[in-house]
């Protein structure tokens, strides 16, 4: 199952529903509580997220027949939209409204655990469990019209709509944790926990799949999230997606695969309330309590901004650079 990627067509089928859709071409979704694409497009528009700074130089040895010489360019640094997560309580449920209703149906998947709605006042559940959809974010196209006003900028590797993780198509994985159970990082406590040290633990990365033992719904959605881009952001993984990766090469230098708490990738919230800004999680105090961020139903989005730094090409050889 390593390496097993969502056919091609799913691709396609999700680009062109979503156009049907926005040109009125397929009816409304009945779900309540719903995010639209031209939403997510828009949320892109944010300078705090996309966090630009100018953070040094290149130099480049330029050669021609007439012989060589040396030229520089300004090297930046900035984020970049690249997925649009969806954590969900419901198979089929997915909380953008346009991938919803255009997504292969889920068959005999069932789902799991328990929304915040279903939970007793009396009894808290332990046990959840989330759909995740990784889509490629639709805002690229806008954003970089966006970001090209402040200067050069660094261009981004996920494609719009591509589906880089379904855990419908992931089922058997996703739903048992199978082979990850027996790994060092699942078995080996204080291994690729997301949370603050001694204090307010969020949950292990590993097994990544769909069930977690948190009592915190919006902690354990931000959780899988979190599991599914550490996913995607990695080759030759035991599960059935699409590798989100670039390679470094001179005047290019893509983000690192995700690692929780690392800052080479942000976090910015879509759903059920909309943010401006991309934070790392956990971005709170260990006492705060996140109310403001649950949803009934137990659905949620997110957007994954990712760090570039680049410099414009102008040599055939990079002598050197400065700048983190």
């Amino acid at each position: 199952m390593i390496g097993v990627y969502p056919p091609r067509w799913l691709t396609a089928v999700l680009a062109a529903g979503v156009l049907a859709l926005a040109c009125g071409l397929a009816p409304q979704s009945a779900r309540a509580t719903s995010i639209t694409t031209p939403e997510i497009v828009e949320s892109a528009l944010s300078t705090e997220c996309l966090d630009y700074n100018v953070i040094g130089i290149c130099v480049w040895l330029h050669c021609t027949t007439f012989g060589c010489s040396i030229r520089t360019s300004v090297k930046v640094r900035h984020y970049i939209p690249e997925l649009v997560v969806s954590s969900y309580e419901n198979t089929g449920g997915n909380p953008w409204r346009e991938i919803a209703m255009v997504s292969p149906p889920a068959g005999d998947a069932l789902a799991g655990g328990q929304s915040t709605s279903e939970a007793q006042s009396d009894i808290q559940e332990h046990l959840r469990f989330k759909n995740v959809d990784a889509i490629g974010h639709p805002g690229a196209e806008l954003f970089n019209q966006f970001a090209s006003a402040l200067g050069y900028t660094c261009s981004g590797a996920a494609q719009a709509f591509q589906p880089y993780f379904v855990s419908t198509l992931d089922a058997l994985a996703w739903r048992s944790g199978i082979p990850e159970t027996a790994y060092p990082e699942a078995l080996i406590p204080g291994r690729r926990e997301l949370g603050q040290m001694g204090s307010d633990l969020w949950g292990n990365i590993y097994p990544r799949s769909g069930f977690i033992n948190q009592v915190h719904d919006y902690k354990s959605a931000a959780l899988m999230a979190q599991r599914s881009a550490d996913i995607v952001t990695r080759e030759g993984q035991p599960h059935v997606y699409h590798p989100l990766v670039s390679s470094e090469r001179d005047g290019f230098w893509p983000p690192d695969p995700v690692v929780e708490g690392d800052n080479d990738h942000r976090w910015q919230h879509l759903m059920p309330k909309m943010s401006r800004s991309c934070v790392v999680w956990p971005d709170r105090s260990p006492t705060d309590t996140y109310a403001d961020r649950i949803d009934e139903a137990g659905d949620y989005v997110f957007a994954l901004w990712g760090r570039y730094r680049c410099c414009r090409r102008r040599g055939q050889e990079l002598l050197y650079h400065t700048g983190d």
